[in-house]
């Protein structure tokens, strides 16, 4: 008896030591991979937007948790609300496992909405994680007259966009459309701080964008002894708890249009993460998820963020890339066919 016990112990610790020997080989091998070498992240915005931001963070915090730890640098390619570098990094972005991106937040809804404009498949790629979840908040300036969404059945404001794959345009046109608001949407800003600066000028009276964007880039609109804009609506899957008040979209429609509006707010569960295009060795898949899930725990990567006023409500990749799955399987053709025709005409 005594010898089928250490006999099945020193098998345990036989398959054990394989094991640890295995992770060990092949942490060597990524590290020799990565040693000495730079990966690319590519954004479809300009740096001045949340999508920059959180991009830079994270290239100056995710080397060191990558074995060999290499550099990272970010570049921009602004272009159709973020699908001109989704569509590049689809079918021309390097696949060697050097090269990432930061998939923009209407990913899976311009893929539904836009087939003729989308060149890729949002399943293809790999998610390695997501640094956090957001709501679009569709915002106004103060004197644009309206203190409550219903005002703009009367009233009409002049809302700025960076183009139609962008929450910009699509929460606006969404509540104009649905809720018979006067809204006339003007194109062609270059990113979130470009179209909010825009804003300020007077160039637009309001735009949509995530609640990080608005809450990093001016927080002191929203105070009331500098009050510069109103929080009209917002978008998401859960009522932002920065905003308990601010109505939510889906509450507000008729039973026809809540369907495509929940659709809708699952671009919010996307947020701000890095992903690899398709083609990429797998063998990195498990290493740079790890090394993903190290850096939105790290201490000084939290604390950095906190400096840039970026909140982290980090998503694994594996839990993504199973939402973008399951957000096809269930898009119902006729849900989608109506939001199409509602939001683009067609």
């Amino acid at each position: 008896m005594f010898r089928r016990i250490t006999l099945i112990m020193a098998s345990a610790l036989l398959i054990f030591l394989a094991a640890a020997s295995s992770s060990t080989t092949r942490a060597a091998e990524i590290a020799d991979f990565y040693k000495g070498k730079t990966i690319t992240v590519y954004i479809g915005y300009g740096f001045g937007g949340t999508y920059g931001k959180y991009s830079r963070t994270m290239a100056e915090h995710m080397p060191r948790h990558i074995p060999g730890n290499p550099k990272m640098i970010v570049k921009s390619m602004p272009g159709a609300g973020g699908l001109k570098m989704t569509n590049f990094a689809y079918n021309a972005m390097p696949k060697g496992g050097y090269h990432f991106l930061m998939p923009p937040d209407a990913l899976v809804v311009s893929e539904l909405l836009r087939p003729k404009k989308v060149k890729y498949r949002a399943a293809d790629f790999t998610w390695l994680g997501s640094s956090n979840q957001t709501n679009t908040i569709f915002v106004v300036r103060k004197d644009a007259g309206a203190k409550k969404w219903q005002d703009l059945r009367t009233k009409q404001v002049i809302i700025g966009n960076t183009g139609p794959g962008s929450t910009s345009f699509l929460i606006p046109r969404m509540m104009k459309v649905m809720l018979n608001l006067k809204i006339k949407q003007i194109a062609g800003y270059k990113g979130s701080s470009k179209t909010i600066l825009a804003m300020e000028r007077g160039e637009h009276q309001g735009t949509g964008f995530n609640w990080l964007a608005w809450n990093s880039k001016v927080p002191q609109w929203f105070k009331k002894e500098t009050e510069f804009a109103v929080a009209l609506m917002q978008t998401g899957v859960f009522v932002d708890p920065d905003l308990p008040n601010v109505p939510m979209l889906k509450d507000q429609v008729s039973a026809k249009h809540k369907p495509i509006v929940n659709f809708m707010a699952t671009l919010g569960i996307i947020g701000r993460g890095l992903a690899l295009p398709p083609g990429a060795p797998k063998k990195l898949v498990v290493p740079l998820r790890a090394a993903f899930a190290k850096m939105v725990a790290d201490p000084e990567y939290l604390a950095d963020t906190k400096k840039r006023r970026l909140r982290v409500m980090a998503t694994s990749g594996a839990d993504i890339q199973s939402f973008v799955k399951k957000a096809f399987a269930n898009a119902n053709p006729e849900v989608v066919g109506l939001g199409r025709k509602l939001i683009f005409g067609k």
